[in-house]
């Protein structure tokens, strides 16, 4: 004789499945109220969390997405790692600057290149450090910084486009001056301009 869904060991399997899955979810329930909002969300209806110590996980899960959040805001984008094409570079040049003379010397830089400098005069000079974008008008520069009467600055540049970038440097004496440059950084050319000379162009490997 076929069995019905009365059946009593049918019916029985049937209240036993139900009363482990009924106990299944009241354990998740509890789990989830207990340990996993205190601790992943910091949140605690039924204060267990706290003394369990589980609250203090989550409110610092939530200091470190804060402290994450202004990490990546403050980067701005900014790569942690920029490859780069050209040798990494470093040299130490001089230039003489008679009185009432002027120089100037600049790096061709790729847009986001950096260049570390330091550069130091044996007597006060006034100095620009500019730069000349790519494909701008004959005689354009934008200027970065400006100062009268220096002796010496150190700094680092990253290049806001392509172009060359660099310093304007003139002697305001009666006695002739010296600048000592140190630059590094991954420049291919430079370029060193004087009154009434032709640019002299100098190509790195």
């Amino acid at each position: 004789m076929a069995e019905t869904n009365t059946d009593p060991a049918r019916v029985a399997a049937r209240e036993q499945i139900a009363l482990v899955t009924g106990i299944a979810l009241l354990v998740a329930g509890l789990i989830l109220v207990v340990a996993v909002l205190p601790a992943e969300y910091g949140v605690d209806p039924l204060g267990l969390g706290r003394r369990l110590g589980l609250l203090a996980i989550g409110e610092v899960q939530k200091k470190v997405a804060a402290f994450e959040a202004t990490r990546a805001a403050d980067a701005g984008g900014v790569p942690t790692i920029a490859p780069q094409e050209h040798a990494y570079q470093h040299e130490t040049v001089e230039f003489k600057i008679g009185p009432r003379d002027s120089v100037e010397y600049k790096y061709r830089l790729d847009k986001g290149e950096a260049l570390l400098y330091s550069w130091k005069a044996t007597g006060p000079v006034n100095y620009e450090l500019h730069a000349e974008p790519d494909g701008a008008p004959a005689g354009y520069a934008e200027s970065f910084e400006k100062q009268s009467a220096t002796a010496t600055a150190s700094g680092t540049l990253t290049a806001p486009f392509s172009g060359i970038h660099g310093w304007y440097w003139e002697n305001p004496a009666d006695s002739e001056v010296t600048v000592t440059l140190s630059a590094a950084g991954f420049y291919n050319m430079s370029h060193e301009f004087h009154k009434n000379a032709p640019p002299r162009t100098k190509m790195f490997q």
